[in-house]
């Protein structure tokens, strides 16, 4: 074979024509309208207890003297109340377990659509729990938007990871950070009590939440199913062709070279575990402002810049993950929490020395959030689409998502405890374990950039990161099934030959 000399000048201008036409209509829409009925409830219910929280305590109160005839005690309240912002994550976690085999049986895109049922159940019955006068309706519903989060939070990704080319891999990959934030943002700002932020209409806080679930229980099914899935899963090759919208031969292989990131399971799962600390100024901000010193009328419109901070650093994120690669964005954002986090630790002490100070704890507040945001926050999203073949991608969301949604539920529950014991050293428990710093340094060492490369090129990466011997390429389990069962299959090795040689994977 010849090869003949190339202008790299010729080279750039082609590579700049193929990113731009990466990325079609359908593809837009379908990550749009995915992320807006997923991760935005997701964000969305994150914030939203937040706003209506003496309205809520006050609600309990009142339903419990009626049932016992005597107010409840502040310590049972409180348990309560953590019983409510947590159970979310136990929901999280079913909604989790049930991806693989609701998924394996309808696929991406109708997983999230009959997710969407989940969402309307939940928010029907916390929006009528109020006039109903039973607490337990609140929390239910809690557990039935957990589940519907941890569904989507596992399918989106993997429908957002399969549906892109590797050239823009990336920055479609953060839609699912971006409209979390945008989700928080909007939780954030209908909590206003010059919105719905009041005793008689915090229910319709989460009556909202209808409105995406129905748009994307209307909108999905005009989109394309994850051709990946109908040719690996379904074996539906002409399907997949025309979804994809592209020849056989220039689809996106599945190399089967992801053994050789099982050795490197834990690094989505740790990514998880250290971003919680952030969850705790979420789930808790206005009660964080207060301690830090903050007139309780300033705290609603101080908490709104949290949810605008965090969508512009989202947005950032996705705007250069393709220019700057994933190494930096996840490496310096742990760096810069570890930093933010021992000093808001130091001014939350020193609050009443100084007038400035409490003003200072909330920039560095913000500052978290934006270290988090622009990496940590959905970079875990990408790497676990990234580092696993079909066949074990779904696994691999289930134990990120379970340790997502444990280390989410711990927060939840501990957090008000933790912060009424220890005050203003409660981000030092986030700190003291070196949780970031210990994120930055094992990310630096164990992990490869993955920036437009192919599965078998991020197994090689990580074979010469740690020494070790190239993997042995095999087939995936999916097409082994099937030779079995005298059923010919397209060879998954070819592929990833015809992938190469293209230059199109």
């Amino acid at each position: 074979m010849e090869l003949s000399e190339k202008d790299p000048t010729d080279d750039n201008e082609k590579d700049s024509t193929n990113k731009n036409s990466n990325w079609s209509c359908s593809l837009i829409v379908a990550s749009l309208v995915g992320a807006f009925g997923s991760s935005f409830l997701y964000g969305y219910n994150l914030s939203v207890v937040n706003a209506p929280t003496p309205y809520i305590k006050a609600f309990y109160n009142e339903s419990w003297e009626r049932r016992h005839g005597q107010p409840i005690d502040a310590d049972t309240l409180r348990l309560l109340w953590s019983m409510t912002v947590s159970i979310f994550a136990i929901g999280g976690l079913v909604g989790t377990l049930m991806v693989k085999p609701i998924g394996k049986v309808l696929g991406r895109k109708y997983t999230l659509l009959v997710n969407n049922g989940f969402a309307i159940a939940a928010a029907l019955l916390m929006a009528c729990s109020l006039w109903a006068g039973a607490l337990e309706m609140l929390i239910v519903g809690r557990f039935i938007m957990g589940v519907d989060g941890g569904i989507a939070l596992s399918v989106l990704p993997m429908y957002l990871s399969e549906i892109s080319p590797k050239e823009i891999r990336g920055s479609l990959g953060q839609v699912t950070a971006i409209f979390i934030c945008i989700g928080v943002f909007i939780g954030q700002l209908l909590g206003l009590p010059e919105l719905l932020g009041k005793e008689s209409t915090w229910p319709y806080l989460f009556g909202v939440i209808v409105v995406p679930a129905l748009v994307q229980l209307v909108s999905l099914p005009f989109l394309p199913e994850s051709p990946r899935y109908l040719l690996f899963e379904k074996h539906d090759e002409a399907g997949a062709v025309k979804g994809q919208g592209r020849p056989r031969k220039n689809f996106p292989g599945d190399g089967g070279l992801g053994d050789s990131v099982k050795a490197d399971v834990f690094l989505p799962m740790e990514t998880f575990i250290y971003k919680y600390g952030c969850h705790s100024i979420w789930f808790y901000t206005n009660s964080i402002f207060e301690t830090a010193g903050i007139p309780p009328e300033k705290i609603p419109y101080i908490t709104l810049s949290t949810g605008g901070i965090e969508t512009l650093a989202a947005i950032f994120s996705g705007l250069v993950i393709e220019h700057l690669g994933r190494r930096p964005l996840l490496i310096g954002g742990f760096g810069l929490m570890a930093l933010f986090f021992g000093i808001v630790t130091v001014t939350l002490t020193l609050q009443n020395r100084a007038i400035w100070i409490p003003y200072l704890s909330i920039v560095c507040i913000l500052a978290i959030i934006a270290s988090f945001c622009s990496g940590p926050g959905g970079i875990p999203f990408i790497l676990t689409g990234e580092f696993f073949q079909q066949s074990q991608r779904p696994a691999a969301f289930i134990v990120a998502g379970t340790v997502n949604w444990l280390s989410n539920f711990a927060v939840g529950l501990l957090f008000p405890f933790i912060q009424k014991s220890l005050r203003p050293y409660c981000f030092a428990v986030f700190l003291s374990v070196s949780i970031c710093v210990a994120g930055a340094v094992y990310f630096y060492f164990v992990l490869p950039e993955t920036k437009n490369r192919t599965q078998a090129e991020i197994s090689q990466a990580f074979a010469k990161r740690n020494k070790a011997s190239p993997p042995e390429e095999k087939i995936d389990p999916v097409v082994t099934d099937d030779k079995a069962n005298g059923k010919a299959k397209p060879d998954s090795a070819c592929t990833l030959d015809n992938d190469t040689k293209s230059r199109i994977v």
